[in-house]
Parts: C-alpha cells; sequence; structure tokens
C-alpha cells in the first residue's frame, strides 16, 4: 500500500527502535527508514538483527543493528550511546519490545508476571531513561529550538479486562501511564514530545501467532463485532504522523488503532427484532396502571 507521507517527512532524523528487528517493530523500522530516518534496531537475537539490518540495506536504508536487553540498564546505556556515535544524533525512540503469550492468573507464576513487567513496563522507562540525555532540548546533537520524539507502543487490553493477559494487561497499563507522566515533566522541562500507540491484532505478527492462532481467530467474529486483523503498515503509519511534524502538536496521546475493536460488543438482539420488540415494550408501558405511592409513615 502506498505511502500518503512524502518520502523525506522524516529527512536527516535518527531513530532507535527496540525490538525492531521483527514484527510491528521491523516495519516501522523500514517505514521510518523509507521516509528518510537512518535507523538503529535493538533486539536480543542477533541473527534477527542482521537480518533486519540486511533487508534494510537492500532498501537503501541506513541502518545499524545491536545486541541488547531492554531489562539491563547497561545495554540500555551502551546502546543509546552507540546509537548516538554512530549517526551523531538521536531524535526519536521507539519503545516497541514486548513480551507476551496466554495464560490463567492462577497458572502465571510470579516470575512470569515479572518477567513481562520487566520487557514491557520497566524496559520502556529504562530506554527512556538513557535516551533523556540525547533527546531533550539542546542535549548532544541538538539544537535548542526543539527536543525529541518517544513512541511507546501499547495494548487496549487494559481499558476494561482481557482474559488470560492480566501480565500483559498491568504492563500497558504502567506503560500508558509513563507515556502520559513524561510527556508532561518531559514536554515540559525539555520539549520532549511522548506519545503511545496501541495496535488492535495485527496479522503475520509473532504476538498474534501466540495469541490468536486460527483455532481462536475464527470465532473471534461472534462475540467481536468490529473485529478484524490490521496490518504492520497500519501501524507504522501512525507511528510515521506522530513522530513527523504533522504530529508537532501532540503530546501525552494513546492513539488506538484497531479498528474500534475495544469498542465492539456482541449483538444481543438481532437488527430487524428491535422495533418491534421498542413497540411492545412501550405499548405495556403505557396500558400498565399507574400506581399512586402512599406512605409508611
Amino acid at each position: 500500500m502506498e505511502s500518503p507521507f512524502k518520502a523525506e517527512v522524516l529527512k536527516g532524523k535518527v531513530a532507535l527502535i527496540t525490538g525492531g528487528g521483527s514484527g510491528i517493530g521491523f516495519e516501522i523500522s523500514t517505514q521510518f527508514g523509507k521516509h528518510g530516518a537512518s535507523i538503529a534496531i535493538m533486539g536480543r537475537r542477533k541473527e534477527v538483527l542482521d537480518l533486519a539490518v540486511s533487508a534494510l540495506h537492500s532498501q537503501g536504508i541506513q541502518a545499524v543493528g545491536f545486541e541488547g536487553d531492554v531489562r539491563k540498564q547497561e545495554d540500555a546505556k551502551r546502546i543509546v550511546e552507540s546509537t548516538f556515535k554512530h549517526f551523531g544524533r538521536l531524535d526519536i525512540l521507539v519503545n516497541a519490545a514486548a513480551g507476551n503469550f496466554l495464560v490463567s492468573a492462577e497458572d502465571l507464576s510470579p516470575n512470569g508476571f515479572r518477567t513481562v513487567m520487566d520487557i514491557d513496563s520497566v524496559g520502556t522507562f529504562t530506554m527512556c531513561h538513557e535516551a533523556l540525555k540525547y533527546l531533550k532540548k539542546g542535549g548532544p546533537g541538538r539544537s535548542s529550538s526543539g527536543g525529541g520524539t518517544i513512541l511507546n507502543i501499547s495494548a487496549t487490553l487494559h481499558y476494561t479486562a482481557s482474559w488470560y493477559q492480566i501480565h500483559v494487561s498491568a504492563a500497558k497499563a504502567a506503560v500508558d501511564a509513563t507515556t502520559r507522566n513524561l510527556a508532561l515533566e518531559w514536554g515540559t522541562d525539555y520539549d520532549i514530545r511522548v506519545n503511545g500507540i496501541a495496535p488492535g491484532p495485527i496479522s503475520d505478527t509473532p504476538g498474534m501467532s501466540k495469541l490468536a492462532p486460527d483455532e481462536i481467530n475464527s470465532r473471534s467474529k461472534d462475540y467481536m463485532p468490529l473485529y478484524k486483523l490490521g496490518e504492520k503498515w497500519d501501524i507504522a503509519m501512525s507511528a510515521l504522523y506522530l513522530a513527523s511534524d504533522a504530529g508537532k502538536f501532540i503530546n501525552g496521546t494513546i492513539l488506538i488503532v484497531d479498528g474500534g475493536l475495544w469498542l465492539s460488543r456482541p449483538r444481543h438482539l438481532p437488527k430487524e427484532e428491535v422495533k418491534q420488540l421498542s413497540r411492545a415494550v412501550e405499548k405495556r408501558s403505557r396500558d400498565k396502571p399507574i400506581g399512586v405511592p402512599t406512605s409508611k409513615l
């Protein structure tokens, strides 16, 4: 699908993307690169990083990969510094690294809960913390005219409640709170915009293969009328919007990109029966005698 943005919309920018070697993170890396940005991707698996960087290079995108774990502050610090040394600046941080799996609350160990919190929540804050020096207005490689941008990839699971996703719901709720608080503090003090993106189910991603295998996916329409699969491209275009000057006045927002799925509820009554039932209820209401309340006092 053709991008609605000009090819140079991120020209001269440098983006560091955690989890940028696969899934949604890689699509963001690709689209940012196609639109003029130089790309640094961070991930735990060297073979995945190497393949991703090679794919970006084949499209003429300046890219480099750094092996590291967002849960380790020393890795975060090293990779942020390496990105700056390699490209001479840092303009955009995208926190797309995440962990997830289906599990009921009673079968989830505290260690499993902690692992997802560490990757999604603590990892997001750690990367932001280490990148602040380079993203803030007047920081290394930056002028005093403006700061950089942070995008945190979230979810909608915690807006109500989600079956078998207590660990991720808690983690993403923390990510959203981090996004809003940093938008307030760092937007005020350092002119850094901090926003989030909450994707719905996205096809051809590691998350969907774990959370919605075909056995579940085929039945989803029965209880979620708005259910349909989005594309990684949808999320990348949203990220482009928020990272570019098109989103220059947007700060502290969590952009939901799910086709309205989180609002979805089963249709308990067929549309063709609504008028008939409504008329019957109204008639019954009008015909019912009006009782005069009496006081017991």
